[in-house]
């Protein structure tokens, strides 16, 4: 799926809609560095739908993939993988960001602050993958309208600090920087 040309650097963002294949492609960059990968999964298996879209994101990845669930406390996680030097995906910051928003022990901007200084400090490949959420309506509710705009305040922030940020469509990759 990545071309093996393609030049890119880590920390490394990839942006798309639901199903657009960014999971997928953010996985070919990793299969780029060599094994094993750290997979930092932020998704909860709290409903069927969900259980199984976990477990056909771990058949997709097979036995070279190490995964660790993160669904809160993602910055202590990327901070223990300091010094292994394997390639690390974590799928996904839209996830994340929800389940901070509900949980009511935590202040989502301070966390977000949090895991932009864990990844400015990582020493490892890094491949992160978020939902660009803001193009739809505006959603009728406050939680929704707040997980709207931290989501894609996060998004710009993440974008600052990576090195490269790829918008992935219909399973195209575009390079936005």
């Amino acid at each position: 799926m990545v071309p093996a040309d393609q030049d890119f650097r880590t920390p490394l963002l990839v942006l798309g809609g639901a199903r657009s294949g960014k999971s997928s492609w953010a996985e070919s960059v990793v299969n780029h560095f060599p094994p094993p990968y750290v997979y930092v999964a932020t998704g909860q298996a709290l409903d069927d739908e969900m259980k199984l879209r976990i477990r056909l994101h771990r058949e997709r990845r097979k036995e070279l993939w190490q995964t660790i669930e993160s669904p809160i406390d993602l910055s202590a996680v990327l901070k223990s993988l300091k010094g292994l030097r394997k390639p690390v995906l974590v799928d996904c910051i839209t996830l994340w960001l929800s389940n901070l928003l509900c949980s009511a022990s935590t202040e989502a901007e301070l966390v977000v602050d949090g895991l932009c200084e864990a990844i400015e400090a990582v020493d490892y490949p890094l491949v992160i993958v978020s939902n660009e959420v803001g193009g739809g309506i505006v959603p009728d509710n406050s939680l929704a309208r707040k997980f709207r705009d931290l989501s894609g305040l996060t998004n710009q922030r993440l974008a600052r600090i990576c090195a490269s940020v790829f918008l992935v469509t219909a399973g195209l990759p575009l390079r936005l920087k």
